[in-house]
């Protein structure tokens, strides 16, 4: 199923895929490097994370949901990891599972206890590998505003994947695109669907936000932002894709994809012309409800 994916994507068009040592294990990588072996090298971007390090588990239970929140069995454990030498070791182990010879993107990878760390080492880390050829950009991706914009500010970064922050839901994350305007940051703006209730019609009672059933005021305000998206016959999912583009520093809208019919319709929806006056309507629209 991943390859098939990975196949209705490229067949869409779509030449930019993100993954990570943290997703399924290794797993997302291995297959992603699967799915992507007979395709032109120079022809798409990968993109990767560090901060994990993926070591024999101990003490494994049989399924790393608990833990990890993935359906795999838990062989490997995680390990923090932000040094300089753990970058490195995590990078290389990353390629290994990709089959590959090269990643395009690092990203350092949730670094929301190890801010301190991620500013003195792993940054500079990756920005060395970048001066030196290996990658092409670094940044950091995390599901907050206020660490990345610490790091833009003191670091030399290139991106930023920001998830769940900059969305048709929570704008919360304006300082940090306007940081990165300034200093010419580009943004990956991950989860514009705050984890699935942007994707459906109409957000309902048990729709998840951030992984987790959404409280009353939020789901009011998605069903605002739904509400106004019917007035004028637009889907709310194309509407949700097509946010976070309309910012000139955001280079690229991040979404998981598991299938070729999600692969399908997320194109279907990006391509949907989402007229201005939709825009002006939305701009408002929930804007007095509170995030937690």
């Amino acid at each position: 199923m991943a390859t098939a994916a990975v196949d209705a994507a490229w067949a869409s068009g779509i030449r930019y895929f993100d993954t990570a040592p943290h997703y399924g294990l290794g797993l997302a990588e291995r297959r992603l490097g699967k799915a992507l072996a007979n395709r032109p090298r120079d022809e798409f971007v990968v993109s990767t994370k560090v901060g994990r390090l993926l070591e024999p588990n101990p003490r494994p239970t049989g399924s790393d949901l608990a833990v990890g929140g993935f359906d795999v069995p838990d062989d490997l454990a995680r390990r923090f990891d932000y040094s300089r030498d753990g970058v490195r070791r995590s990078l290389e182990a990353s390629l290994e599972r990709l089959g590959l010879d090269r990643v395009d993107v690092v990203l350092v990878h949730d670094p929301d206890d190890f801010v301190d760390e991620a500013i003195r080492s792993a940054v500079p880390g990756l920005v060395r590998l970048r001066d030196e050829g290996v990658v092409a950009a670094v940044g950091v991706g995390m599901n907050q505003w206020e660490a990345p914009l610490r790091i833009v500010r003191e670091t030399d970064v290139d991106v930023v994947m920001l998830a769940g922050r900059w969305t048709l839901l929570d704008r919360t994350g304006a300082p940090l695109l306007e940081a990165c305007a300034e200093r010419g940051v580009s943004v990956l703006d991950a989860g514009p669907f705050n984890s699935g209730m942007l994707a459906m019609p109409w957000p309902e009672e048990g729709a998840t936000f951030d992984y987790a059933p959404a409280d009353t005021a939020v789901l009011a305000r998605a069903q605002a932002l739904a509400a106004t998206c019917r007035r004028h016959d637009v889907a709310l999912a194309a509407a949700a894709l097509g946010f976070p583009l309309r910012s000139d520093v955001v280079a690229s809208v991040v979404a998981g994809m598991g299938t070729p019919e999600e692969v399908r319709s997320n194109v279907q929806w990006l391509d949907t012309d989402v007229p201005e006056a939709v825009w002006e309507d939305l701009a408002t629209t929930g804007q007095g409800t509170s995030l937690p």
